[in-house]
């Protein structure tokens, strides 16, 4: 399923930031705006359960400069048994529950190791730790306050946001909602909590 389009849309929050090195407050803004962007285009995002499959619907602004011939056949190509471009543009997708399945656990291995590998940069040092629930509805941030890259964590918090509605609406959560806690490394003292989508909202 790596070929997926949607698989690349998901983590490139997350390809972006560790790319970036040094940021500053008008690239945290642009990064959130295009989130936003994103995630409320439209809601026609849906995930529909049926005996035997799964249908899972996502908005046209998800695929914009895209092919969609080639997003279509490559999914079809990696085990997605129909895609249906809708007459707004959007594509469902028609899957065996076992497909589903699969497509979850790599979205959930995804999460796992890019967080890992958040852990593991050393140009984003100011992050200490970053735990987990089971179902990617909140994220708790350990920072260091010290280190003079504190914006960083600004930008993290998107990318755990982001990727934790992602992974909710492909399990047909209706109403979506992650919550980013930043915690003080050295006092365990919530800094700052962030509530998404709201956030993208305001």
């Amino acid at each position: 399923m790596k070929r997926i389009y949607l698989i690349t849309l998901i983590f490139s929050m997350f390809v972006f930031l560790a790319a970036c090195g040094n940021n500053n407050e008008k690239e945290l803004n642009e990064a959130e705006t295009n989130a936003s962007e994103n995630i409320n285009k439209d809601d026609s995002i849906s995930v529909d359960k049926n005996l035997l499959d799964v249908e899972v619907t996502l908005p046209a602004s998800l695929f914009e400069g895209q092919d969609i011939d080639k997003v279509i056949t490559e999914a079809e190509q990696d085990g997605i048994k129909e895609v249906i471009k809708n007459d707004d543009g959007s594509l469902t997708y028609k899957m065996t529950k076992s497909k589903h399945k699969e497509l979850i656990n790599e979205l959930e291995s995804g999460i796992k190791k890019t967080i890992d590998e958040l852990k593991r940069d050393k140009s984003l040092i100011v992050i200490q730790d970053i735990t987990y629930n089971d179902n990617f509805s909140e994220f708790n941030m350990i920072v260091d306050v010290s280190s003079s890259e504190n914006s960083m964590y600004g930008l993290a918090a998107i990318g755990l946001g982001i990727s934790g509605m992602y992974y909710q609406v492909f399990n047909g959560v209706k109403d979506l909602k992650v919550t980013v806690n930043i915690k003080n490394a050295s006092t365990g003292e919530i800094l700052d909590t962030f509530v998404y989508p709201d956030i993208l909202n305001n």
